[in-house]
């Protein structure tokens, strides 16, 4: 059984149809990315997922369990954290107590002191700034903040929305070299929306292609790096 399925998925903004009706799904212990152009419905998928947009037709099952239209706060109780588009942290609260934010699920306070410690190994750099305003952080560091944030509720199935948008290269290889790790050494599920499909194809173990939203292509990460549409459209040709 998948960890994470969406079937037959239609979301609409008002009037505007912006999900066709997907479907796909995540098995636990993979990377899945979605790639896509603008406008594609990538954000959208994980925000329908999130809780965070209503769905107007399909459903959401998670472990099997239909969640479809769930509150964002349920969804988080159930393992399921989203980092969205553009970080979204609290720039008025410290660090630390962005972190805090993230663990307002919880209440051992002795285990969200691990997770503390356990983020703050991760990302080095937000040690050192655990009591400067979340605001004054660099892009880099913003980004990492997000997704420490995101890590202090304990995720099963963590939704990453574009975490490599305006970062240097240096950094967006720190960023996907830490996705690969929470992967592989702390089994954390990880559904990966992306436009740099480079990165995105290079830690994926599958992938799924949206259209206008619709997808129009899936496989392994592999079989899309070498599809001659994929490389055309989104691998630069190369």
């Amino acid at each position: 059984m998948a960890l994470l399925s969406v079937e037959n998925l239609h979301v609409s903004y008002g009037a505007i149809r912006a999900l066709h009706g997907i479907s796909f799904h995540v098995k636990e212990g993979e990377i899945v990315t979605l790639i896509g152009a603008n406008g594609a419905g990538k954000s959208t998928t994980l925000r329908a997922i999130s809780g965070l947009l209503l769905v107007d037709q399909g459903r959401i099952l998670y472990e099997g369990k239909d969640i479809t239209n769930a509150s964002a706060d349920q969804i988080v109780r159930m393992g399921i954290v989203h980092v969205p588009e553009g970080r979204k942290i609290f720039a008025p609260l410290t660090v630390r107590e962005n972190l805090e934010m993230g663990a307002f699920t919880r209440k051992d306070k002795r285990e969200i002191e691990e997770s503390m410690e356990f983020v703050f190994n991760l990302f080095p750099r937000l040690r050192e700034r655990a009591e400067q305003m979340g605001g004054t952080l660099s892009g880099g560091e913003q980004q990492m903040l997000a997704v420490a944030r995101a890590l202090m509720a304990k995720p099963r199935l963590l939704l990453m929305d574009e975490p490599s948008m305006g970062l240097a290269p240096i950094l967006v290889e720190e960023i996907f070299e830490v996705i690969q790790r929470l992967n592989r050494e702390e089994g954390v599920t990880i559904l990966l929306v992306e436009q740099n499909a480079h990165m995105a194809l290079s830690v994926a173990h599958r992938g799924y292609v949206l259209e206008t939203g619709t997808i129009q292509l899936e496989g392994t990460a592999e079989e899309l790096r070498t599809n001659p549409r994929v490389r055309e459209a989104y691998l630069g040709g190369d």
